[in-house]
């Protein structure tokens, strides 16, 4: 059974994603920058240490600077340049590395990540020619890695994100994994030409739950994914807004991550939560601001990007409760109304019995008066 590989990758320089809003705009520039220009970031000699395994890379010192901390190109399609990596063996053993290029991409935690050797490349992977695929290096010594970066003629202009890595892979008897141990250099590379930044929103959804608490409110989830539609690496800031009916009580919610920078055609899923009142209908809107560097080096603010979606929302318990609380109002008001009318009734029933009761004295008295005496007839009528 073949051992699988576990990818351990160090790539310089590391960017960091900042949490507080202050810093947003700050951020969100340092990153676009380092990952266009590669200037900025003090970082020392990338390193790497495994009991007595140990090597640094660094950027060759030449007619692009010394002690850099990446590798940064702008190049016409068609033409080529070239470069070196500088691979130091500071252990004590010879050092068998693999050595290739490979492109970038953002991964999930929102950093720079590089392909791993069996992937195809289409970029900086592709582009980037060294003499071996294979590197020894003596205890104690250096080798000064050359390599050329050939754009093709029919290169899309725009922004590309690879690095140059070295490679160590090792396995345990013990164990059903080989272990790939990396160490790189990342490469920015822009391509001459009309440079578009833009981004879209899609798939905005937004999601209401209530609590059993029927007076607590509910959450409003609002999600989206950014999707970076442009040639250039781009970062954003970005904000939620969820509000009522015709606009009322609207809430606003800062972001509590920075979106990382984003590469030509990449997406990142975007979710915030806000607390909120069962308003019957929200309506959630998204407002993404994107940031890209042109290419005189300054950083541009676009327009905002809005997206909008809407859901119910309707706190049943609270429906129930006032569904009961109003079953209860009826229910009193009709047994009021049914007790008021047996009271009429009876009332009525009391006036009609006195009522023919008086009728009845009266029938008997008029009876008794209209009767003859038999000791005092009255005398017949002459004719």
């Amino acid at each position: 059974m073949s051992a699988q590989t576990r990818h351990l990758v160090h790539i310089r320089p590391h960017l960091e994603t900042h949490r507080s809003p202050a810093h947003a705009i700050v951020a969100a520039l340092v990153a676009v920058l380092a990952a266009v220009v590669g200037i900025g970031l003090a970082i020392p000699t990338q390193a790497f240490a495994d009991g007595e395994v140990t090597w640094t890379v660094r950027t060759g010192d030449n007619g692009f600077g010394a002690q850099r901390n990446s590798f940064s190109y702008s190049i016409n399609p068609g033409n080529e340049l070239s470069d070196s990596i500088v691979i130091t063996n500071r252990g004590t053993e010879p050092l068998d590395l693999g050595i290739y290029a490979a492109d970038g991409f953002t991964n999930e935690d929102g950093q720079l990540d590089l392909n791993e050797a069996g992937a195809t490349p289409t970029g900086i992977g592709a582009w980037v020619h060294g003499e071996s695929d294979q590197l020894h290096i003596d205890p104690g010594t250096s080798v000064d890695y050359p390599f050329t970066v050939s754009v093709p003629d029919n290169a899309t202009p725009g922004d590309y994100v690879g690095g140059v890595l070295t490679s160590l892979t090792s396995s345990a008897d013990t164990s059903q994994f080989d272990t790939d141990r990396r160490l790189g250099i990342k490469i920015a590379l822009r391509v001459s030409g009309d440079l578009e930044p833009s981004i879209a929103v899609e798939n905005t959804q937004l999601n209401w739950s209530g609590s059993l608490n029927p007076f607590a409110g509910g959450d409003a989830t609002l999600s989206y994914t950014i999707r970076n539609t442009g040639n250039t690496v781009i970062a954003a800031l970005h904000g939620t807004d969820v509000s009522g009916p015709f606009g009322l009580f609207s809430s606003e919610v800062e972001a509590e991550d920075d979106l990382p920078q984003l590469l030509p055609g990449e997406t990142w899923d975007v979710t915030t939560v806000v607390h909120v009142a069962p308003l019957v209908w929200l309506t959630g809107t998204a407002t993404v601001i994107p940031l890209a560097l042109d290419a005189a080096g300054t950083t541009s603010q676009f327009d905002p990007v809005y997206a909008k979606a809407g859901t119910l929302a309707i706190s049943w318990m609270l429906l129930l409760t006032l569904t009961a609380v109003g079953a209860l109002v009826w229910l009193g008001i009709r047994l009021r109304r049914e007790s008021a009318a047996r009271r009429q009734e009876r009332e009525d029933a009391r006036v009609q019995e006195a009522v023919q009761q008086a009728l009845n004295t009266n029938a008997a008295d008029a009876s008794k008066n209209g009767q003859s005496d038999p000791a005092n007839p009255e005398p017949n009528p002459r004719v």
